[in-house]
């Protein structure tokens, strides 16, 4: 090993090229978020071969002063921070102020700027090799425009873990895409090999910002999705979150959005698995995309080299805020097709497209992508009788499995046939008509065909209600003959110590035994056949990592479904029409009843427009 010397510039800068300049997508994302920083509203992005020949990138920021082009191909060089406090309420993109030189020591970098009020363009080059800047006057609007060439030029070690040519266009024009999705007030082009693939123009209304979303994640989505809206405690989260119906095979339509930064963060992927985990299928994921709003001071920025990731200062109350947020956006979805004390805030679900994992409908109304219009939730006609629909007292826990008709009574059939009823006054699941091969309900309602799966429609409300029930009665402790010991780190240790009283309202009592011993002495009496010691240790990991956990719920909740599951009507039963329209109305006040509690779509709709296409009606 040689004695101590400081590194070259060159190699310095090659080294955390490293870091920033993985591939082209990298490079792209570092001198977007330049161009966004400066002011820019419009960006031009030119590619050739995937990026390893050409990347341009043009906007209409405030520019560079002459004076400061040389500096800005200088490492640690920056216009966005000046102090420790700047960094404590990072309000830009970029602020680490080593891209340009990263970017400068492993390719040949043009850079031309006009700064404002400037008389005069210039410009400034360099190649990896030398890294020493030439300025010299160009021509050149107001603005910047920097082209790099022959990226990993002259680290060939570095250019053969680059993949084929359509895989790293691939991965850039997904930053793209994730750029044009924080910055709707912001026009984006993007060109490869001469060819446009992404045109996008400015966004300032919420129709137009609709549109770009359809246009990044197809239309499918926002037809298919819930709009958000909601503040508090200094929070605010807006955007679209997918229908549990439309998710995907693979975690690929996630964006989340942090102050204007797009990022990837483990405690916010927690908090939307939560809020999904009672409406999604097994092995699917969910589709959203997310806006974050809060005071920079309270998030740090600053823990990766590339700004993926971020810290929250308070992470639980960012976490329970999404979950719960979500959670209740999804839990209020109705057949009328609008969430409560939310009116026009919902997308259509009528069209699919190829990559959607289930071919079905909703039951939400179509939107403005449509043009469909919503059918508000009204009063059945004179003379139908619906039953109550109350929570169950404590005790009534069993009670919440029996057959339909035995807990509701038999309710009344509607007083006149379905074509003399207004259209105003019907339901939105509309009025049973018959029933197939003893599985799905057929119904009528102002717009057409409603299809139900009876057996997944009558499970999600049974076991909506034994929820309630549980709730009301709270879950049970009881003793263990013989206490359980476990051997954790003092770390757990302390954990379980200091949420021992939301473990004790949960059905468990934890008692310390020593400085890395804790003691099971009491279970939650629904769980008894569960890995007590297992399922501890696991809450333990989330308190530690999160700040909360939904594994004794979650643990609960399964056992919930299974009875209700067996609690619910089967197949090839023959139900009357009675029961029929008992089953939809209570399916029209129950929470999530889109979905049975596997994620299974519980009912689908065929409109009147779309019946006359299939039989061809009207040509």
């Amino acid at each position: 090993m040689s004695r101590i010397h400081l590194l070259t510039p060159r190699l310095a800068n090659q080294i955390a090229a490293g870091e920033v300049v993985e591939r082209p997508a990298s490079v792209i994302k570092e001198l977007l978020e330049n161009s966004l920083d400066a002011g820019a509203t419009r960006v031009d992005i030119d590619v050739e071969q995937g990026g390893v020949k050409l990347l341009r990138v043009r906007d209409d920021g405030r520019g560079i002063a002459h004076e400061d082009l040389p500096l800005a191909l200088s490492r640690h060089a920056t216009s966005k921070i000046t102090d420790l406090d700047d960094l404590e309420r990072v309000a830009t993109l970029g602020f680490r102020g080593e891209a340009l030189a990263s970017i400068s020591s492993v390719s040949r970098l043009l850079l031309t700027s006009c700064a404002e009020d400037a008389d005069q363009a210039w410009q400034v080059e360099t190649e990896g090799r030398d890294m020493n800047p030439r300025v010299q006057p160009a021509a050149h609007p107001q603005g910047t425009t920097v082209e790099v060439r022959d990226l990993f030029f002259n680290t060939p070690a570095r250019r053969k873990f680059l993949r084929t040519e359509k895989t790293e266009f691939g991965h850039l024009e997904e930053v793209v895409k994730r750029l044009a999705l924080s910055r709707f007030d912001v026009a984006f082009n993007l060109r490869h090999n001469g060819r446009t693939v992404l045109s996008l123009r400015p966004a300032h209304t919420e129709q137009e910002a609709r549109r770009r979303v359809a246009s990044i994640c197809g239309p499918a989505f926002v037809e298919q999705s819930v709009t958000i809206d909601q503040e508090r405690g200094g929070l605010r989260l807006w955007g679209w979150v997918g229908l549990p119906t439309f998710s995907r095979s693979q975690a690929d339509l996630q964006y989340f959005c942090v102050n204007g930064r797009m990022i990837r963060d483990k405690l916010v992927a927690h908090a939307v698995r939560q809020a999904y985990r009672d409406v999604l299928f097994n092995g699917r994921h969910p589709t959203f995309v997310l806006f974050l709003e809060l005071d920079p001071a309270v998030v740090d920025v600053n823990v990766h080299p590339t700004k993926h990731e971020v810290r929250f200062r308070d992470g639980r109350m960012v976490h329970d805020f999404l979950f719960s947020t979500l959670y209740r956006a999804l839990a209020d979805q109705r057949p009328d097709g609008q969430a409560p004390g939310d009116a026009g805030s919902l997308a259509g679900a009528e069209a699919l497209q190829s990559t959607g994992p289930v071919n079905t409908v909703s039951g939400i109304d179509a939107g403005v992508f449509s043009g469909q219009t919503r059918m508000p939730l009204h009063e059945p006609a004179a003379g139908w009788s619906v039953p109550p629909v109350t929570r169950p007292e404590p005790g009534q826990l069993a009670a919440a499995t029996r057959s339909y008709v035995d807990l509701y009574g038999e309710p009344a059939a509607p007083s006149m046939p379905m074509a003399e009823v207004e259209a105003g006054e019907v339901p939105p699941l509309g009025y049973a008509i018959a029933q197939l091969h003893g599985i799905y309900i057929l119904a009528e309602n102002a717009e057409g065909l409603v299809v139900v799966d009876m057996h997944a429609a009558h499970e999600r409300i049974t076991y909506e209600r034994l929820k309630q029930a549980m709730d009301l009665e709270g879950l049970r402790s009881q003793p263990l003959l013989v206490p359980e010991t476990l051997a954790v780190s003092q770390r757990q240790a302390d954990c379980a110590e200091e949420h021992a009283q939301w473990f004790a309202r949960l059905g468990f009592a934890l008692q310390r035994m020593g400085p890395e011993t804790l003691a099971i002495r009491e279970i939650p009496a629904l769980l008894r056949q569960a890995d007590a010691a297992q399922l501890v240790l696991d809450v333990i990991a989330d308190l530690m990592e999160y700040g909360t956990s939904d594994r004794i719920e979650a643990h609960r909740n399964e056992l919930l479904a299974t009875m209700a599951c067996h609690g619910s009507v089967r197949a090839n039963r023959r139900l009357t029409l009675a029961e029929m329209n008992a089953l939809l109305r209570d399916m029209e006040q129950t929470e999530r009843s889109g979905q049975c509690n596997h994620g299974r779509p519980t009912w689908t709709r065929m409109s009147m427009a779309e019946l006359d296409k299939l039989f061809l009606r009207g040509r």
